[in-house]
């Protein structure tokens, strides 16, 4: 996790950006302090809970990066009076309005960034919407506050190779540029020009005109980011320790008492050239076996298998041996869980205990 934090630290430096790492993915206060420029942030976060958990952490400069909800702007209101720069998120003149009649009826002009479409992948306004971006920015500055523009390059996730994955970054950079330009020229403010992916935080090779990065999964790695290019297996600091509680040996099985509550459902790597099942299987120390997967899950049984086509034989786990199982989503694996059991390298002695907390 140390090196992670540094290895994107050190290339963003010379970029001249900011980096406001999402804490959605580790949800821990430890992890904060180690990833956040100073202890009081920057900061993204995806639900106004981690807002709050944060705050009371001490963090005070945070968006929150998830389109506002009209109803959730009171305890928006509550967080900025108690000294919290918190920033929201819209693509709509409807939530403009809502924001610049909250800060109206409240007397404190909350700052909102426009989000933007750069991919197609999930919400925004296009770039090229001219005037959508300026209405919505009028609006906004009628009560509320113009903080600038923010976009996501979720299409990244689908890139593959290095020249893909730095198309994506220049279309991210450019989509969130572009759309500065009309506002600026509008007489409109926009102050911040926020990007932020993981793949494509790894692969921007000229940051010209952004001011900020947000990416989260970097800190921990996984399995969908090791498909992608982005980290090397050795790089994911995340794991989840099983036990082996049985064997079906007729059908090549090694039974865990690790299943989908354990590790998430998630099967991002699916979708990739090397379909990863729900983990790739390590023995205690983090050292991967050949060709051994967690193929498939019950809600608290986890079913070990080599991979499918693979020459690799089981290793001879007995019971009560244990087994490390990386994860597709760190973020999601990690929303099964309610602390983190720290290691350094390949001990298995617990050097702490990080609380992570879940939740809306």
């Amino acid at each position: 996790m140390d090196r992670n934090i540094v290895r994107l630290r050190e290339r963003l430096a010379p970029l001249g950006v900011t980096l406001r790492p999402h804490l959605k993915t580790a949800k821990s206060v430890e992890v904060a302090q180690r990833v956040m420029g100073t202890p009081e942030g920057p900061a993204t976060v995806s639900t106004l809970k981690e807002a709050e958990f944060f705050a009371n952490a001490g963090v005070r400069d945070i968006i929150y990066a998830v389109g506002i909800a009209p109803w959730k702007l009171a305890k928006v209101i509550e967080l900025r009076r108690r000294g919290v720069d918190l920033a929201v998120v819209l693509d709509t003149v409807e939530q403009a309005e809502a924001v610049a009649a909250s800060s109206r009826e409240a007397g404190d002009a909350i700052p909102a960034l426009i989000e933007i479409d750069c991919d197609g992948h999930r919400s925004g306004v296009l770039p090229t919407d001219k005037d959508r971006l300026i209405e919505i920015g009028r609006v906004l500055e009628s009560g509320g506050a113009l903080r600038g523009v923010l976009t996501h390059a979720g299409g990244s996730y689908a890139a593959r190779g290095e020249e893909a994955l730095r198309r994506c970054a220049e279309e991210e950079r450019r989509s969130v540029v572009d759309a500065a330009i009309i506002l600026r020229d509008a007489g409109l403010p926009c102050p911040v020009v926020s990007i932020g992916s993981t793949p494509t935080a790894h692969h921007a090779m000229d940051l010209t005109g952004v001011t900020e990065v947000r990416a989260g999964v970097f800190v921990f790695f996984d399995l969908v980011m090791a498909g992608i290019g982005i980290c090397r297996i050795d790089d994911i600091a995340l794991s989840v320790l099983g036990t082996v509680i049985g064997h079906q040996r007729d059908k090549g099985w090694i039974v865990i008492d690790a299943g989908w509550m354990a590790m998430s459902q998630d099967r991002g790597t699916s979708k990739q050239a090397v379909n990863q099942g729900y983990g790739i299987v390590c023995d205690a120390g983090g050292r991967p076996y050949d060709d051994l997967i967690l193929s498939d899950t019950n809600q608290e049984h986890g079913i070990i298998m080599v991979r499918p086509g693979s020459n690799a034989s089981l290793p001879d786990l007995k019971i009560g041996d244990r087994v490390r199982v990386l994860p597709n989503h760190a973020c999601a694996t990690g929303a099964q869980h309610r602390s983190y059991h720290v290691v350094h390298g390949d001990s298995d002695i617990v050097q702490a205990k990080w609380q992570r907390f879940g939740g809306w």
